[in-house]
């Protein structure tokens, strides 16, 4: 049978309490109407009697307050009083008309046999036991009170012991719905750092895109007016250069609503990715596509064409007007696509192979990209060799 649910096991257990001081205190007020109410006993029995309830509603009244005010509560003081209340409550309901009073002797022995300590459950049941067949021998009982009253007491301790089990449940539940929710938050708190992570790292590879062309862009303008004094090739330049912004700021626009299901084709894209870098730095760029096309994911595919994006911005900066190759391979683990170019004469500041690597942003695009590729199991590669500077990038199916 399946568990109930953490909550409802904590509303269960919330209504159960009540019910049992309610059940305490209109017990011990109907224990002594019937004790004392109806035939009362006389002389000693009497004594007996009376002793014996006011000892247990005095238990039953502590025991009430402590449950009430838990801050009152002292666990032996309130051990050793149930104890008493089943002793003297056993002992004197096998007098002529003390009967009643076992019911006093049941509730203590359910109440220790609920406690924490299962010690203090046998000691008082065992108490109990005894007062019954001390009290059944002294006053010559029926055996009915004698085997009877006994068989009721152990009742008593098995129910105080589901008690308890069931209030360890229902502590363990409620501990358990702590630590749920807790993990919910801290996986909400996570989901919401990585799509920060991930909106921050899309701005800024379309703004080091953006902001690295439109400064490439920026220095031919100064350059055709400070060595040719051509106005109207610095006005054509310039209205490249403000659709060069247009363009950038449509994109960080895109990426900051995160439209990745809106995100076209690898193929499509790259090449509106050559075209637009042909028109605007007047290079020549091939681009060649290897094995049949497949469905990449989105992340994949945006970790391809930022990659594509940051190459050909380091190109236009560190060897202008160069021819660049872009080659696709499309393989069975996955897609793997080699930017090239050749290196200018005056490459000093480029990496030897294995080395850390610049770009134009101060060092940081490429890096940025191999982090985006690792997230999706991937990797990127940039090293110069043979007079070629290449950049590598491998995504998996």
């Amino acid at each position: 049978m399946a568990s109930p649910p953490p909550r409802a096991s904590a509303q269960t257990e919330s209504m159960l309490h009540a019910l049992t001081l309610l059940f305490r205190a209109a017990g011990a007020v109907l224990i002594g109407v019937a004790t004392f109410g109806y035939s009362p006993a006389s002389g000693r029995d009497l004594i007996i009697e009376a002793v014996a309830f006011a000892i247990g509603a005095l238990a039953v009244a502590y025991w009430l307050v402590t449950d009430l005010r838990p801050e009152y509560r002292q666990p032996r003081v309130l051990d050793g009083a149930l104890i008493v209340m089943a002793a003297v409550s056993a002992f004197a309901s096998t007098g002529t008309h003390g009967g009643p009073l076992i019911g006093l002797a049941f509730m203590a022995v359910i109440g220790a046999g609920a406690g924490s300590s299962l010690l203090t459950g046998c000691v008082t049941t065992a108490i109990a036991l005894v007062g019954v067949e001390v009290g059944a021998l002294v006053t010559g009982a029926s055996a009915t009170s004698a085997l009877g009253f006994p068989l009721l007491l152990i009742v008593a301790f098995v129910s105080g012991r589901n008690r308890a089990a069931y209030r360890r449940q229902a502590e363990q539940s409620a501990a358990l719905v702590t630590q749920m929710e807790q993990l919910r938050a801290e996986q909400r708190r996570a989901a919401v750092l990585d799509e920060r992570t991930r909106i921050a790292r899309e701005i800024h590879d379309v703004l080091a895109h953006s902001l690295g062309a439109l400064g490439i862009q920026l220095q031919a303008v100064r350059a055709v007016l400070a060595k040719h004094d051509d106005t109207g090739r610095a006005l054509s330049l310039l209205d490249q250069a403000q659709r060069m912004a247009k363009d950038g700021l449509t994109e960080t626009r895109r990426a900051v609503h995160a439209l990745r299901a809106d995100t076209a084709g690898l193929d499509e894209q790259l090449t509106a990715l050559v075209d637009t870098h042909r028109l605007r730095h007047h290079a020549t760029v091939g681009f060649s596509i290897d094995g049949p096309p497949r469905p990449l994911p989105p992340e994949a595919t945006v970790a391809l064409i930022r990659t594509a994006q940051e190459a050909l911005v380091n190109t236009a900066k560190h060897a202008p007007r160069q021819p660049v190759d872009i080659g696709l391979h499309y393989g069975e683990d996955g897609v793997q696509m080699i930017i090239s170019n050749p290196l200018p004469p005056d490459a000093h500041d480029r990496p030897a192979p294995g080395t850390a690597f610049t770009t134009v942003n101060g060092g940081y695009g490429l890096t940025g990209m191999r982090e985006r590729l690792l997230l999706i199991n991937g990797s990127l590669t940039a090293a110069s060799g043979d007079g070629r500077w290449t950049v590598t990038a491998q995504v998996p199916r």
